[in-house]
């Protein structure tokens, strides 16, 4: 994403988060701005890497299980944040984790996109599930429908949240910007992973809905976090574009349960 790093807490640039002395001593960097740490979820990740280095450089095997205990801890503390709409952990995660120098964008971007439509897939899936009898419906021409069906939702949503965000927002429309808001969208989306404890506790499908804001609201949290916006108009430009989406949704889901009424 972005080359340079920022302060979670104002989102200042900064030239460093820390400054490394020797394996295991370091020095976490305050920002200019506002004098904080400026990223306090470096201190953890550099920790577990130290504790990696250890085990792997001295075979400490028996520390492997304690290693994965604390890593899984800090994860924790992260995903509590994210879903508690910190815009640190956002600032976190979008400019000081997701960099191209720690891992490829571009096929990150893929992965996320992948990842992003069989979510969507799954989501209309249950939403099916609650309105067709799946007996009597060809699950050939059922999955068709469901894949035309989400293709054509997300495009719509894609193009709506451009124009709205053109229209909301004062932002650059550079190749490299694009980019940058739309790896931030498809991170953002996380909580559709929600989804799946659904068949597991035999939730209500109005929960569906509930991930739908959850998703909406995360969303408005990263766009403010990458523009600088102020909130109201980032909520104003994902509800816009998330509105299209359900529109769009529920005109295609329409004509396919007709359409496959037909055909049955």
């Amino acid at each position: 994403m972005a080359r340079e790093k920022k302060c979670v807490e104002c989102g200042h640039k900064v030239k460093s988060l820390f400054i490394q002395y020797s394996p295991g001593n370091f020095r976490l960097m305050k920002c200019e701005n506002c004098k904080e740490v400026a990223d306090e979820y470096i201190e953890c990740e550099l920790m577990v890497c130290l504790c990696l280095t250890l085990i792997f450089h001295f075979q400490l095997l028996n520390f492997c299980f304690l290693v994965h205990q604390f890593s899984f801890f800090f994860n924790q503390i992260i995903f509590i944040d994210l879903i508690l709409h910190k815009t640190k952990a956002y600032r976190h995660l979008l400019y000081n984790g997701v960099t191209q120098e720690t891992l490829n964008v571009q096929h990150l971007l893929w992965k996320l996109v992948l990842a992003y439509l069989l979510l969507d897939t799954y989501r209309s899936l249950l939403l099916r599930r609650t309105n067709v009898d799946d007996s009597s419906v060809s699950m050939c021409l059922a999955s068709l429908e469901i894949l035309v069906n989400v293709l054509s939702t997300n495009f719509a949503f894609v193009l709506s949240f451009a124009l709205a965000a053109k229209i909301m927002l004062v932002m650059s429309v550079d190749a490299s910007r694009r980019k940058e808001i739309l790896l931030g969208i498809l991170i953002s989306s996380y909580v559709k992973i929600f989804l799946f404890a659904m068949p597991v506790w035999d939730i209500p499908v109005s929960v569906i809905f509930i991930v739908d804001m959850l998703v909406l609201t995360s969303n408005a949290v990263a766009l403010k976090v990458m523009t600088d916006s102020t909130t109201s108009r980032c909520l104003a430009a994902c509800f816009m574009a998330h509105s299209i989406r359900f529109l769009a949704d529920q005109i295609s889901g329409s004509r396919s349960l007709k359409h496959l009424g037909s055909v049955m």
